[in-house]
């Protein structure tokens, strides 16, 4: 089928292009910037989706339609309720009125476990108001939807704004780790690569109309990831807690309140989360010390300096 994916040059947007270019797809990807991670089988469009004229062009044709665009960062959305609005919510709403002229196949939304919390501000009350809107878009015309609420992602392709990245970072550059939050805190941490893959597996028809959860297996609280990480790194790596400047992010569960229940789907395997940390490890080891690797052995490159 012929699909397109907004948002697909970050960094979940662009891992789910590639699963469903292995699957066979017709893939075009439209975001803002030319993606780095874009293969020679995949189409590129840069665009803007508030511009209604590029996403009526983008979408002509296509079968299905993915939505990874807009601010995705809890405190950017927090300290920019104007653009997280304008983002998230209408330009969730261009893209599915040309969903509704183009009689699209499925229109999958990625939302967030957040939706079912008091917490995450702004963000959070951007994806409630969009999975509404879908909803409307279901009823008065009939366009066909799958919104994934997804739980805490880590894995390749991450930037700053993740946490697994953002703390591994530290403790590779600063031999030190802190931590925003109670060491209690509770995670279901899914890899990027899995999220990604269940998020192809969702076209089925089964999931047409639904509300699908894509968290991970392995629960794991804050201390308990850290500790990991420092045994992975092998450092005396100094781990401090602060309290969190404000609560836009859960402590032990998101739910406290149902706007509407979702089913949880777990595919047929995952990455263990001991194997995605170490990964991740990996990533940002190389690209905080940039040395040859020859054979599997990080070796300095002597015509660099230090």
């Amino acid at each position: 089928m012929k699909v397109i994916v907004f948002g697909g040059a970050g960094f979940l947007g662009s891992h789910t292009a590639d699963a469903l270019t292995e699957k066979g797809h017709e893939v075009t990807i439209f975001d803002k910037i030319k993606s780095p991670y874009s293969k020679k089988n995949q189409k590129m469009i840069v665009g803007n989706i508030l511009d209604r004229e590029s996403v009526k062009k983008a979408v002509k044709g296509k079968d299905i339609v993915y939505n990874f665009a807009g601010i995705a960062d809890i405190s950017k959305a927090s300290k920019t309720p104007v653009d997280t609005i304008e983002h998230n919510i209408l330009g969730n709403t261009i893209i599915l009125d040309e969903c509704r002229k183009n009689k699209i196949k499925r229109f999958v939304f990625a939302s967030t476990l957040y939706v079912y919390s008091k917490s995450g501000g702004f963000y959070r009350s951007s994806k409630q108001s969009c999975e509404l809107i879908i909803e409307n878009y279901q009823e008065v015309y009939g366009v066909p939807y799958t919104i994934l609420r997804y739980g805490s992602l880590y894995g390749p392709r991450a930037d700053e704004h993740n946490y697994i990245y953002k703390t591994i970072k530290q403790a590779v550059e600063k031999g030190k780790i802190v931590s925003f939050g109670e060491p209690d805190d509770l995670r279901e941490y899914i890899h990027v690569e899995d999220a990604a893959r269940y998020s192809v597996d969702i076209l089925d028809k089964e999931y047409e109309n639904q509300y699908v959860i894509l968290t991970g297996n392995q629960p794991m609280r804050r201390k308990d990831l850290l500790v990991m990480i420092k045994e992975m790194i092998n450092k005396d790596l100094d781990i401090k807690y602060e309290p969190q400047e404000s609560k836009v992010h859960y402590e032990i569960t998101p739910y406290s309140f149902s706007p509407k229940i979702a089913m949880k789907y777990s595919g047929k395997y995952h990455l263990d989360l001991g194997q995605g940390v170490l990964q991740c490890i990996n990533e940002v080891y190389k690209k905080c010390h940039p040395h040859k690797e020859i054979n599997g052995i990080i070796v300095k490159d002597k015509n660099k300096k230090k």
